[in-house]
């Protein structure tokens, strides 16, 4: 939204630097032209202020991927360790018994 704003102002200031460059200046008088520079700082102005605006919101969404990224890994970490953990505890073939429970039981420690 704010890109879109920052290219309309910028199209914007085009224009006018055009239509001033068309008009020329000694048609104007000193007060036009002098009202003109000072549009032409308002705009300015006002487009720097939407572009700090729109690195602020990047650099706080850039953040929130990097915590996303780092939560991703540790759970898919928690996720790995878990299904390693399901697949050793199986039973092999028919029902375990007390013994092959315990082998297991030794193995893990």
């Amino acid at each position: 939204e704010l890109e879109n704003q920052l290219m309309a102002k910028t199209k914007t200031l085009d224009e006018l630097k055009q239509s001033l460059a068309s008009n020329g200046s000694a048609e104007q008088t000193p007060e036009a032209q002098s009202l003109k520079v000072a549009e032409l700082c308002e705009m300015k102005d006002s487009i720097v202020n939407q572009v700090a605006q729109l690195k602020a919101s990047m650099e706080s969404i850039l953040e929130q991927w990097r915590a996303y990224d780092e939560i991703y890994a540790e759970v898919s970490l928690m996720t790995t360790r878990y299904l390693y953990c399901i697949d050793q505890c199986k039973p092999s073939g028919e029902e375990a018994s007390l013994e092959a429970l315990k082998k297991q039981v030794k193995t893990l420690q």
